[in-house]
């Protein structure tokens, strides 16, 4: 893997983490002060991660288009050589098949 795939790769997953943690601060903060709800029963950990999980998603499909984009435009060619030696060893394979039902 390139210097700058490994790059954006890692910008992307570090900003998207960096989104996570901003919307788990800022829900603990609300659960707190007591403008939401600040567990249900003995679950607040789990409350506040999987509200912050469904608050920071459509955040970071909004907010990281670019570095998604980027990444992916990194990617793609690595994904597009995988696939064409996967489509050739699967072509390979079902010629010695043939071969061997053939014979």
């Amino acid at each position: 893997m390139s210097s700058s795939t490994k790059s954006a790769t890692l910008r992307y997953t570090g900003l998207r983490l960096a989104i996570f943690a901003g919307c788990f601060v800022v829900v603990a903060v609300l659960a707190y002060v007591g403008v939401i709800p600040e567990s249900f029963g003995a679950a607040n950990p789990l409350w506040l991660l999987l509200l912050s999980m469904v608050v920071s998603a459509p955040l970071s499909f909004v907010l990281l288009r670019g570095q998604r984009d980027a990444m992916s435009q990194e990617v793609a060619p690595r994904v597009d050589r995988a696939m064409s030696k996967l489509r050739s060893n699967q072509g390979m394979e079902d010629d010695a098949d043939d071969a061997a039902r053939s014979a």
